[in-house]
């Protein structure tokens, strides 16, 4: 299946600003990027480096002033749900790779350590492995409500826990963080996502943030939010939490005004995104 994905954003410079933009997809066995244009305005240079876990990021300094960051690309994904692996039983800690293993531990967002009582409590009776994961993804699913706004960058697990809303970002926490809570490997992940064969939401698009587990000997692609397998996710990045995986990190002080992502399954045409997410709805 061929898509066109990309995102713009406008920001207000106060005074010259470094920032690390995460919006290009990955490539790997499920995803193929053909083509790609990015452009600035004002037009800057801009380096590119492959962080810790991988993703590639692209750095510039922003002058003062108005700032427009846009990027468009074509991907190749395949025109199938994402694998399932019903019945896949969940890793000993023992069997599990070590480079992995950190990947069972609390991190910025993530805080396992202060779930873990509430997680063997509501999971503990679940069958380790798939059915255990899709339970967690189960209850986060049906017990919190989707709200713009309910959630704001210091938002943990735990604050999503006990408040009940947030935004994907804050069910992919949750669900992670009950995952880790279990030893069972956890990492956050953040990309495009087409309405295909789903009716679209009434609000605007936004990226997509959802999970992969370790079970069995490899990586599985849980959804809380949507809680399906869904067609055509393009995968930007993967980390412990969305501190990893940031859109864009400003180092000064840069004001974000807003934002319009799109995903299409039509390569030839303008996106026709549902609108902006302005400054307000995104926070």
């Amino acid at each position: 299946m061929d898509l066109r994905v990309g995102c713009e954003f406008n920001y207000d410079v106060s005074a010259p600003t470094t920032m690390t933009v995460q919006v290009r997809p990955r490539s790997d066995a499920r995803h193929q990027l053909v083509t790609e244009t990015w452009t600035t305005e004002p037009p800057l240079p801009v380096d590119e480096y492959v962080d810790l876990y991988g993703n590639p990021v692209k750095r510039l300094v922003a002058p003062k002033g108005t700032l427009t960051l846009r990027y468009d690309a074509r991907c190749l994904v395949p025109d199938e749900p994402d694998p399932d692996g019903s019945g896949v039983g969940q890793t000993l800690v023992e069997q599990i790779p070590g480079e992995l293993l950190h990947y069972t531990l609390p991190s910025r967002y993530c805080l396992s350590d202060e779930l873990m009582a509430a997680a063997w409590e509501l999971f503990g009776q679940t069958e380790p492995g798939w059915a255990r994961v899709q339970a967690i993804c189960d209850w986060v699913h049906d017990n919190l409500q989707f709200q713009y706004g309910a959630s704001n960058p210091l938002t943990t697990a735990v604050d999503v826990f006990n408040n009940r809303k947030g935004v994907c970002r804050d069910f992919a926490h949750l669900a992670v963080t009950f995952c880790r809570a279990m030893s069972i490997p956890a990492r956050y992940v953040f990309g495009y996502l087409p309405d295909l064969y789903v009716p679209p939401p009434a609000e605007p698009m936004d990226f997509a943030a959802w999970m992969e587990v370790w079970l069995g000997d490899r990586w599985w692609t849980f959804d809380p939010r949507n809680n399906a397998r869904r067609v055509g996710r393009v995968l930007i990045g993967r980390g412990r939490d969305a501190l990893d995986v940031a859109m864009v990190t400003t180092f000064g002080p840069a004001e974000f005004r807003s934002m319009t992502v799109w995903a299409d399954v039509n390569p030839t045409e303008s996106p026709t995104p549902r609108g902006p997410l302005d400054k307000a709805a995104a926070a």
